[in-house]
C-alpha cells in the first residue's frame, strides 16, 4: 500500500470516528418522562435535605432509578415490571451491604449479582439500562461504612425509594397511556445458551477482575471501575463496545469538568438535592440522542450522588482525577471485555469448556 492510500485510509477513518461522535439519534420521548424521573430520584433528595439528612435520601435516590426501567407496554405488564425491578434493586444493594462486613467475599458476591442479574435481563429481555444499575447499587452498598445494626435502616431507604418510584410510575403510565397508546407485550425470546447463559459468565467475570484491579491498585472509589467497565461490555457488538467507551471516557473528561465548577460552589443540602434533579431531566432528554453527550451530566450526577454527603469535607481535585482514572481504567477492561466477548475464537473456546460443566438441560 502507498503512503497516499494510507493516509486516505486513515482519513477515512478518522472521519468515520468523528461522525460517530458527533452524531446525534432522533428521538420522540417526550419531556414529562424526564420530568417524572427526576422526580422519582430528587424527591427522596428533597425530604432528605428537609429533614437534614441528605445521606439518608441518597441511598433512598438510589431506589428510584427503577422509574427508568418502565416499559412502553401496558400498565398491567409496566407495574409488574416496575415491581419486580424494585424487588432486584433492594436485593442487590442488600447482598452488596452484607459484603461489606466479609471484604474476602466481596469480589465474589458482585461477580455473581453481575453474572445472576445479566442471565435475568436476557433472558426476561428487559430493556436500557439493562443490568447496569442493579449492579451499581451493589457495588455501592459494597463500600458503604455502615455498622451491622444500620443494614435495615439502609435497605429500608432504598426498598421505600423504589416504591415511589413505582407510585411516580404509575401515576406518569396512566397520564402518558391517555395520549400515546401502549405497545404490545412481546413474547420472550427463545432463551440461548450463548445470550443468556454465557455472555452473562463473561461479563460477570470480567467485573470481578475490574473490581480486582481496582483494589490491587489501592484505588479509594473501587466501586466506579467495575460500573464503568459493566456500562462499556454490555455494546451490541465490538463498534457498539469501541464506540461506547470513547464517548464514555469523553463525555467523562468534560462531566469531571462541570463538576468541579458545581463543588466551587457553595452548595448546601437544598441546592444539591436541585442541581441533581436537574441533571437527571437533563440525561433522560439526552442519553436517548447521544451517550457521550449524556456522560457530561451523568458524570457530575454520579459523584454527587457519592459524595454530597461528605461535600465540603474534603478538596474537589483529588476527587475529580480519582473519578477520572476510574472511568479509564473500567473502560479499559470493558473494551478487553467486549474484544473477548465478540470473538468467535473466544466464545468458541470458552464456550465448549463452559458447556461440560452445565447439566445438559441448560445448554
Amino acid at each position: 500500500m502507498t503512503p497516499s492510500n494510507r493516509w486516505a485510509e486513515l482519513k477515512k477513518l478518522i472521519g468515520e470516528e468523528l461522525r460517530h461522535l458527533i452524531t446525534f439519534k432522533p428521538s420522540d420521548r417526550r419531556w414529562q418522562m424526564p420530568f417524572a424521573a427526576a422526580l422519582a430520584s430528587g424527591l427522596p433528595l428533597l425530604i432528605g435535605a428537609f429533614f437534614g439528612r441528605l445521606d439518608y435520601g441518597l441511598v433512598a435516590s438510589m431506589g428510584g432509578l427503577v422509574f427508568l426501567y418502565s416499559p412502553a407496554t401496558p400498565l398491567s405488564h409496566r407495574m409488574v415490571t416496575l415491581m419486580a425491578c424494585a424487588f432486584a434493586m433492594s436485593a442487590c444493594y442488600t447482598l452488596g451491604l452484607i459484603s461489606h462486613f466479609v471484604p474476602v467475599l466481596m469480589v465474589p458476591v458482585i461477580i455473581f449479582i453481575a453474572i445472576l442479574v445479566s442471565m435475568v435481563c436476557r433472558f426476561y429481555a428487559l430493556g436500557p439500562p439493562n443490568s447496569l444499575f442493579f449492579i451499581m447499587a451493589a457495588a455501592i452498598g459494597a463500600f458503604t461504612p455502615v455498622a451491622a445494626f444500620q443494614v435495615p435502616l439502609m435497605v429500608g431507604l432504598i426498598s421505600m425509594g423504589a416504591l415511589l418510584a413505582c407510585l411516580i410510575a404509575f401515576f406518569y403510565s396512566v397520564y402518558a397511556l391517555r395520549s400515546q397508546p401502549p405497545q404490545p407485550v412481546a413474547p420472550l425470546p427463545t432463551p440461548s445458551f450463548e445470550f443468556v447463559i454465557f455472555d452473562s459468565v463473561v461479563i460477570g467475570v470480567f467485573v470481578g477482575i475490574a473490581l480486582v484491579l481496582a483494589q490491587a491498585l489501592q484505588m479509594e472509589k473501587s466501586y466506579w471501575v467495575p460500573i464503568s467497565c459493566l456500562a462499556v461490555i454490555q455494546g451490541a457488538s465490538l463498534r457498539a463496545v469501541w464506540t461506547k467507551q470513547l464517548h464514555r471516557m469523553l463525555g467523562t473528561a468534560l462531566g469531571l469538568l462541570v463538576a468541579w465548577g458545581l463543588l466551587l460552589l457553595p452548595l448546601n443540602n437544598w441546592t444539591i438535592a436541585l442541581i441533581m434533579m436537574a441533571l437527571s431531566f437533563v440525561i433522560e432528554v439526552a442519553v436517548v440522542r447521544h451517550y457521550g453527550f449524556a456522560m457530561v451530566f451523568i458524570t457530575p450526577m454520579t459523584i454527587l450522588l457519592a459524595e454530597a454527603a461528605k461535600m465540603g469535607h474534603a478538596p474537589a481535585s483529588p476527587l475529580i482525577q480519582a473519578r477520572f482514572i476510574d472511568t479509564v481504567l473500567g473502560c479499559l477492561v470493558g473494551l478487553v471485555g467486549g474484544i473477548c466477548l465478540h470473538s468467535p475464537r473466544f466464545r468458541e473456546v470458552v464456550g465448549r469448556q463452559m458447556r461440560r460443566l452445565l447439566p445438559s438441560r441448560f445448554v
